[in-house]
């Protein structure tokens, strides 16, 4: 029997920030901003990731995981489309540093963040959330933003890449008086093997969703 403490995080991960460098950002960034309300509205009401913590940012969901269990399956939303010339060459900077020469990213996203507003603690607890980088573009921001792991706050700047422990407990606070709006991906190695306990995990699933 498969327990949560079996089932470990990616050990390239890291375990609390890991600042990846300066981005070009100008391009994607004019065009987010003017991005119109109704658009926010709109695929926010439909987006994917209905989670508590996340209380009332709204997102833009360009990629996701096809199921929470398995990060190698996910599907294009139809914006990303749209969008791709402009976010591929931000993701591309943003994830030099580690030098994988196959890689995925199941999860791309804007999230945006009013004034006065908060992500709850909590840790991205699902199985497809265990292995793939968690890395934030911050695309607007403003000086009272903090972005909390474990309890420590950081600040991050426009334009700046960093990989956020998701497996440690995070949390966000906007105490600034304009929005915050952030470019959010998740990256793995597809020539990395994949974990012992993704098979039992995936099995379970099966199992679970068989017997309903």
């Amino acid at each position: 029997m498969l327990s949560p403490a079996d089932i470990r995080p990616n050990p390239r991960k890291t375990t609390s920030v890991r600042r990846l460098g300066r981005l070009d950002i100008a391009r994607l960034r004019e065009a987010v901003l003017a991005i119109p309300e109704a658009m926010w509205d709109a695929e926010n009401a439909d987006k994917p990731n209905r989670f508590e913590a996340l209380d009332r940012t709204r997102h833009i969901v360009f990629r996701f995981v096809s199921n929470f269990q398995d990060w190698r399956q996910s599907y294009d939303r139809p914006l990303w489309h749209e969008w791709r010339e402009l976010l591929e060459p931000v993701l591309a900077q943003a994830v030099a540093p580690y030098g994988y020469d196959r890689a995925v990213f199941p999860r791309v996203m804007l999230a945006r963040m009013a004034p006065g507003g908060v992500i709850k603690p909590h840790r991205d607890a699902n199985p497809a959330a265990k292995w793939p980088h968690k890395i934030h573009v911050p695309l607007l921001t403003n000086e009272q933003v903090t972005f909390f792991v474990d309890g420590v706050g950081y600040h991050f700047e426009e334009g700046e890449a960093v990989e956020v422990s998701n497996m440690a407990v995070h949390a966000v606070e906007n105490n600034g008086t304009s929005d915050r709006i952030h470019l959010i991906f998740e990256y793995y190695d597809q020539d990395q093997p994949d974990p012992e306990w993704l098979a039992a995990v995936i099995e379970a699933a099966r199992t679970r969703a068989a017997t309903r």
